[in-house]
């Protein structure tokens, strides 16, 4: 039976909050390890042995530091045991708000749940501390004001809604004043503090026992700016290993790395000089610590301190967690500016997606906007209409005209329910994916259809072409992944034409090939073919397919025609997608810019990647981005469809299209 819950004033309850924490004496918490041939254990350890037999067993590799500091504090949840934190008895902070706290040596971390307007009272930051907004709505103080900050999960995309989640954050520093509130349908917040304040020690009457950590002593500057309102989702993934990347948030004496780690993917046996305290929050990984193999899923913590052997094997679902390290490691932070210098090569630094037009209050209305194409200073797009189950509505949808400034009307209305569009050979018209049609066609930007390019193959008829690209002959490349109204289909399957300038339409891949066939681009020398997969894996979707969730890449004949497929890009998923062992990436329109580096619109996020095939970046959208192109006065403007709402994006580059063919 759990013992009855006490409600403490915030200091003491805080304080009580480390009443497992342990201290070693002072003159053991001063020893710091100076140099490669003092003993890696700081205070003598009972798993020490074990510990040296793994690393010349399994030949881990070592790295060291000398400005490491032991605190002398134990954690609360010990050391190399999985615990969950679900299993302890809550405190209650305030009325109406109740924490479970776990720590390490120099970092503590509390999960708080705040009810309906409930508020953790006025107190100064003593060290320094982050507050995450998980669920809900607070406010924390900020240079003195109260400042509001959000958290919201994912909705899984349907036809009207495809909101993307947030999590916003706020860095304090030392001596700053802190108080939250939470809004009118409560909050769940997780709070960090490095180091362990002294205060929860006097609290506890231990303070002969506290080490006053200086975290100038640590080599790195935060990443963030204190007052400051961020959103997690706006940092850029960091390659920690092959299938494993996380969002590093930087304090001076602690580092998060909000992790995502790929299904099956494995973290060999390795440490390091800093202490990590590792909390699973989705999926599942089967952590190696010292000889053991300990099973880590939602709730489940663990504190490793510096130098226990440890890694991890991934469950097929893959699993998210957070780490926290003390002190930051300098290791993942090199890997972080490594690949945002990569990421700002493209997209300029503090360049977020800016909403050019919002289609639900703006205009004659916007509802599924797809298929972006720029031509002469002005972007057309697909207004489709869906209801939430995708169902389409031709006499609903409409062909889109729009201004820069995001002014926008329609050219065509209630006539067809169409998709794609890219710039005409005569760089004047446009040619158009008439979904529902079963066609493509080419449309002046008044609206008037003047020709039909293509709408069958052998004779029979095609099903609803979808994306579309042209090539410097004239020839038009065009997939038909079947998503359309009819509940028969004309062709046997789902596929990829190609329609040469004079003659008939080539199919180009085996039915079915790919699960749901979507994107497509062509390479700036138009030697590749880039394909991209929608669905895949999926209980719902009639086929499976072995392209999951990449982009393909295949080689261009003369004849237009396709020769060998790779593997090219393999695309982020969402944790809701992991959870059922899909590999479904929402993979669909796509642009390229002249140094080839490939922009796909995705569940995820608008993903980036170079002429390799490498991740580069994403960039981070409100709702899920549908299609893209290049557009602006000098191109380099990436236009992003999302739903009812357009965005811009300014980069360094500038976008590949052929606006004519003579």
């Amino acid at each position: 039976m759990k013992r009855p819950m006490k409600k403490l004033t915030i200091l003491t309850t805080l304080a009580a909050s480390i009443l497992l924490l342990g201290c070693e004496s002072s003159d053991q918490a001063q020893s710091p390890m100076t140099s490669e041939t003092d003993s890696l254990y700081a205070t003598p350890v009972s798993w020490a042995d074990l510990n040296d037999q793994l690393i010349e067993e399994k030949n881990v590799a070592l790295r060291y530091r000398d400005d490491i500091t032991p605190t002398g504090i134990e954690s609360n949840i010990g050391d190399g045991v999985v615990s969950n934190l679900q299993d302890q008895d809550p405190i209650i902070l305030a009325e109406g708000v109740e924490a479970r706290v776990y720590s390490g040596s120099g970092n503590i971390m509390s999960w708080i749940t705040m009810e309906p307007n409930a508020e953790i009272p006025l107190s100064t930051i003593d060290g320094e501390r982050f507050l995450f907004v998980m669920e809900g709505e607070a406010q924390e103080l900020a240079n003195g004001e109260h400042v509001t900050l959000v958290g919201t999960s994912r909705v899984e995309p349907n036809g009207v809604a495809a909101d993307m989640p947030v999590r916003e954050f706020i860095y304090l520093e030392d001596g700053a004043q802190s108080n939250i509130l939470a809004g009118d349908e409560g909050a769940e917040v997780f709070t960090l503090y490095a180091p362990i304040p002294e205060f929860y020690l006097e609290e506890f009457g231990r303070a002969d026992s506290y080490v006053d950590v200086d975290l100038n002593a640590f080599p790195l500057e935060p990443n963030v700016e204190p007052n400051k309102v961020y959103d997690m989702y706006d940092f850029q993934y960091t390659e920690l290993v092959p299938g494993a990347n996380a969002r590093l948030i930087n304090g001076r004496g602690a580092q998060m790395s909000w992790l995502r780690m790929d299904p099956g993917i494995e973290f060999a046996y390795h440490n390091h000089p800093e202490e990590q305290v590792m909390m699973g929050l989705r999926g599942q990984i089967n952590e190696y610590i010292l000889d053991d193999i300990v099973p880590m899923r939602r709730h489940d913590v663990v504190n490793l301190p510096a130098y226990m052997v440890h890694g991890g094997l991934l469950s097929p679902v893959g699993s998210d967690a957070l780490d926290v390290f003390f002190p930051p490691r300098t290791d993942y932070y090199a890997n972080m500016e490594a690949r945002l210098e990569r990421y700002h090569a493209i997209i300029p630094e503090g360049e977020e997606a800016q909403l050019v037009v919002d289609g639900a209050v703006d205009g004659p209305g916007l509802n599924f906007t797809e298929g972006p194409a720029w031509l002469n200073g002005k972007l057309y797009f697909s207004n489709m209409y869906f209801d939430a189950a995708f169902n389409g509505d031709p006499s609903r949808s409409s062909l889109v005209e729009m201004d820069p400034d995001g002014t926008y009307r329609y050219i065509s209305h209630g006539e067809m329910q169409t998709n794609g569009v890219i710039p005409a050979a005569n760089g004047e018209n446009l040619l158009v994916a008439d979904m529902f049609g079963h066609r493509v066609i080419e449309m002046t930007t008044d609206g008037e259809v003047v020709g039909t390019v293509a709408d069958s193959y052998d004779g029979t008829s095609v099903d609803g072409p979808n994306d579309l690209v042209m090539d410097a002959k004239g020839g038009v490349y065009f997939s038909d992944p079947q998503f359309t109204a009819d509940a028969e289909k004309f062709q046997p399957g789902r596929t990829v034409y190609y329609k040469p300038a004079e003659g008939d339409v080539i199919r180009l891949l085996p039915y079915d090939e790919f699960a749901m066939p979507n994107g497509v681009i062509l390479s700036p020398d138009e030697k590749t073919l880039y394909i991209g997969n929608t669905y895949d894996h999926e209980s719902w979707w009639n086929v499976r397919s072995d392209k999951e969730n990449f982009v393909w890449a295949y080689d261009v004949n003369e004849d237009g025609t396709l020769g060998e497929g790779r593997a090219f890009a393999e695309l982020k998923l969402t944790g809701l997608i992991l959870d059922r062992e899909a590999r479904t990436s929402g993979a669909d329109g796509m642009a390229v810019d002249t140094d080839g580096n490939l922009y796909v619109a995705t569940y995820a996020g608008l993903q980036i990647f170079n002429s390799e095939g490498e991740f580069i970046g994403m960039v981070n959208m409100p709702t899920v981005p549908v299609s893209v192109t290049f557009g602006g006065e000098d191109f380099d403007t990436l236009y992003i469809t999302s739903y009812d709402k357009i965005y811009s994006v300014k980069t360094n580059k500038t976008g590949y299209q052929l606006h004519s063919h003579n």
